[in-house]
């Protein structure tokens, strides 16, 4: 009897030490001042994503660019993020420990041109300045195939396009200095830029796909989530909660992400900008596959990859599938 006892005993601490090791102490999460990433904005200022994750403590961490992202995974800094397609197929070809399980937002980008640029169109880009995020970003791609589809190619390609790594916030005062001419660059800093006199090029449609082509996605540290699967699963449902908010409440929604911009960034969006901001976003879970395939292919068009990625080991929806039922 002291036997079976002592073995279930054993059992039920070897089952909460189980349980415990699947619930992380902390989450470092990424998270961009854009509102192609309003779900982790909102999930962030909301409170939704440290509701679900319960006694594990939910630290974000504000970062401008893909590239940024990518450095802070490889070094260990962060356990998941929101963040551009082409800086996650190009860090996990990298072999970084990531992997996609969710999508976060589709189109949401734009081309703008300074009012006193004289661009038009995209061939009136020959010979300008124009700013990206960063290098190898998802915009930077978008914008080197635009170029590409309208004969011009960026000087580093023996073209007359020089492209500008700018961080998106800082897109307006770049406008209003005249250090760049246009920007492809993530909502709400195109609406901004317009705001403020710019002139729209391309809608968020133009950029590629009509619009169907996937701007952020949800990225895990696969060693994070081998050993938290339920923080993993807890965070997703913290991202489909908010995605929920989102699409229920565009007035709350629009509070959350220019509370959480202004926290990030000190500069607040108004109604009008957030407004037409989310106008050319669509939030939402799913990814098209079949377009993020295109998209690594236009990835290695652009040069920053030699091949495409293995989508099968990339993507897993598997979970966030389950959860969004």
């Amino acid at each position: 009897m002291k036997f079976r006892l002592a073995f279930l005993g054993i059992t039920a601490l070897l089952t909460l030490t189980t349980a415990q090791a699947q619930q992380a102490k902390e989450l470092r999460l990424g998270v961009f001042p854009n509102v192609t990433h309003a779900a982790g904005l909102v999930g962030v200022q909301r409170g939704l994503i440290q509701k679900e994750l319960g006694s594990t403590k939910l630290t974000v961490k504000e970062f401008a660019n893909g590239s940024q992202i990518n450095e802070a995974f490889a070094a260990g800094a962060i356990d998941a993020a929101y963040v551009g397609p082409g800086p996650a197929m190009n860090a996990f070809m990298r072999g970084v420990p990531i992997q996609i399980y969710a999508g976060a937002a589709n189109a949401g980008a734009v081309l703008v041109g300074r009012r006193d640029s004289g661009i038009r169109n995209v061939k009136g880009l020959a010979g300008k300045k124009v700013a990206v995020p960063t290098r190898g970003s998802t915009q930077d791609i978008s914008l080197r195939h635009l170029l590409h589809e309208n004969g011009l190619k960026a000087s580093d390609e023996g073209g007359n396009v020089t492209i500008v790594p700018i961080d998106p916030a800082n897109m307006p005062a770049a406008f209003a200095a005249r250090q760049v001419d246009a920007a492809l660059v993530q909502e709400p800093w195109g609406a901004v830029m317009e705001s403020q006199g710019a002139k729209l090029i391309v809608n968020e449609k133009g950029i590629w796909e009509g619009g169907n082509y996937t701007t952020t996605v949800l990225v895990v540290n696969t060693k994070f989530a081998q050993a938290n699967p339920d923080t993993v699963k807890k965070l997703l449902q913290g991202h489909l909660n908010a995605i929920a908010y989102i699409k229920g409440s565009n007035a709350g929604a629009q509070k959350a992400i220019a509370e959480q911009i202004y926290a990030f960034t000190g500069k607040r969006p108004n109604t009008a900008e957030l407004f037409k901001a989310l106008s050319r976003t669509r939030v939402g879970w799913d990814i098209n596959l079949k377009t993020l395939g295109e998209y690594a292919q236009l990835n290695r068009e652009a040069g920053f990859a030699r091949d495409v990625p293995d989508l099968n080991k990339l993507v897993d929806l598997s979970l966030v599938k389950s959860l969004a039922k």
